[in-house]
């Protein structure tokens, strides 16, 4: 059987995401040739590839406030700016991947999701799964999907994942980012934590703090809880966080290096 991963190329990592939609184009190239090779060398290998809106959405979801929920005309203007600005980063990463070689097709959620106050209520994946089941690369990103509680919202990667995730029983999700790990002390960054668990998160959590930049979906604390709970409710699953702003970080990941904070149930 084929091992499947699920990778996440966050926000911070492929754009500035303090200079309003701004791709750091060089490092999504790489990124996407470090995916290519990796691929190359693991044929066996099925992955899921997703990555965040950083200075495309977050930007636009803070100003209309979208993730907190749309209701008036003026809020679905902002959902569809925010759809945009999200679309147009997708394509971005998406023309780098093809032209790295790779059969990527983007499965974006506000086609299909629907959600019930912020989480995925109903998703059909099917052809999501037929793509992998094919040797294609799936791309999800975060996104505006509609909510039948808030009329719309914002669906994190770290969301999409965490649905497909319980379905599609990945071994592994590796998150990069631009920080090399979970830090105890951020920002001061002097103290790394290499596994978070449940017999531990109580102990770190104090030190965990959100994201320096517009973060509308909660930053490296939510992102915490939210993987802890995912690695609890699929058996044997490994989380690990890292930065994929080193050159080569991304290959050794993909083939099974563990260099960062690892989140696993135990």
């Amino acid at each position: 059987m084929k091992s499947l991963v699920f990778l996440k190329l966050g926000g911070s990592l492929i754009t500035e995401k303090t200079q309003p939609r701004t791709p750091r184009l060089d490092v999504i190239n790489r990124l996407a040739r470090e995916i290519g090779a990796s691929l190359a060398l693991h044929p066996e290998l099925r992955l899921v590839v997703g990555h965040g809106s950083g200075s495309f959405g977050h930007v636009a979801a803070k100003k209309y406030g979208t993730r907190q929920g749309v209701h008036t005309p003026a809020d679905w203007t902002g959902f569809a700016d925010v759809w945009h600005e999200a679309r147009l980063l997708n394509q971005i990463v998406i023309e780098f991947l093809v032209t790295a070689g790779l059969p990527a097709l983007s499965f974006p959620p506000s086609a299909g999701v629907l959600g019930e106050d912020g989480m995925v209520l109903k998703w059909d994946i099917c052809s999501l799964e037929a793509a992998l089941e094919n040797n294609l690369l799936p791309v999800v990103a975060g996104d505006v999907v509609f909510d039948t509680r808030r009329g719309g919202t914002i669906l994190s990667t770290e969301d999409a994942f965490g649905y497909l995730a319980r379905q599609l029983k990945p071994q592994r999700i590796l998150l990069a980012g631009i920080e090399p790990g979970v830090w105890m002390d951020f920002p001061k960054r002097t103290t790394m934590i290499p596994v978070i668990n449940q017999h531990n998160i109580t102990a770190v959590a104090p030190g965990l703090q959100g994201s320096p930049a517009t973060d509308v979906t909660g930053g490296m604390a939510q992102k915490v809880a939210s993987m802890l709970d995912l690695a609890q409710a699929v058996p044997g699953l490994e989380i690990l966080i890292f930065s994929g702003n080193e050159p080569g970080n991304i290959e050794q990941a993909l083939q099974g290096a563990s260099r960062g904070t690892v989140i696993r149930a135990e």
